[in-house]
């Protein structure tokens, strides 16, 4: 009977290590995305995977737009999400890992207009003429939640799904520029052929430190422990420097 036991709570901890995570993604350039062979790839899948070899976890990928993900999160029925920033409200319901990158926001106009549209400090967008694109569920620091409190700031505001949405709406004019991070306007531009098409205001959004995201509800906090203790090994190896220089330079 003993026997028995034991051999039944060894198949119950081999089933849940065994379990995949259940993570999801979004269309990101150049952090998330699929290549021409349908292929998931990108910065920060390649952190990512990279580690679940160290680690020997398993995953199921899913894609799912960043809002919904967030809340899939709150309610267990996803694990994992990638390329998150801290927030005090996403405390309540995640963990996150160590910091794996940085990431910076900027604001980004059509070419040629960064003199002609005169914003200084965030603040001002509210009592001007100017409308600003930002994506669905995206955490844009403290300064921007805070105005987002205010109805005459949200009135400046246009939330869309995603960088495709914005870019269109940008070059139809019904904006005037849109927030995103430096890189993936780039790798945006080189893939569809847009380069000098975009610049970057002078306008200052918020720099932060990057990290993978898990559900209270359905992550154990020994497995954010042991990505935590594989972030640790590559930065001290060298080998997460060497992935990130290797997309830089990739787009």
């Amino acid at each position: 009977m003993k026997n028995f036991l034991l051999l039944i709570c060894l198949i119950i901890n081999f089933t849940s290590h065994a379990k995949d995570l259940q993570v999801g993604w979004e269309l990101w350039f150049p952090y998330q995305y699929r290549n021409s062979q349908q292929e998931l790839v990108g910065l920060d899948f390649e952190i990512f995977n990279t580690i679940l070899a160290k680690v020997g976890y398993t995953t199921a990928y899913t894609e799912l737009p960043w809002k919904r993900h967030l809340h899939y999160l709150k309610t267990g029925e996803m694990d994992v999400a990638m390329g998150a920033s801290k927030s005090e409200e996403r405390l309540r319901y995640a963990m996150y890992s160590q910091s794996y990158r940085q990431e910076t926001v900027n604001l980004f106009v059509r070419n040629g207009e960064a003199n002609t549209i005169k914003l200084v400090t965030l603040n001002e967008l509210a009592g001007s003429d100017y409308m600003i694109g930002i994506e669905s569920g995206y955490y844009y620091g403290d300064e921007y939640k805070a105005l987002m409190k205010t109805a005459e700031f949200q009135e400046h505001i246009i939330e869309v799904v995603d960088i495709e949405e914005n870019v269109t709406l940008l070059l139809a004019g019904h904006i005037d520029g849109f927030l995103v991070d430096p890189t993936t306007i780039k790798a945006f531009s080189n893939k569809y052929k847009m380069n000098g098409e975009f610049e970057k205001h002078s306008l200052n959004i918020y720099q932060a430190e990057i990290h993978m995201m898990f559900s209270k509800k359905s992550v154990k906090p020994t497995v954010v422990k042991a990505i935590d203790q594989a972030i640790s090994d590559l930065k001290k190896s060298g080998e997460l420097d060497n992935i990130i220089n290797k997309w830089s330079k990739l787009n």
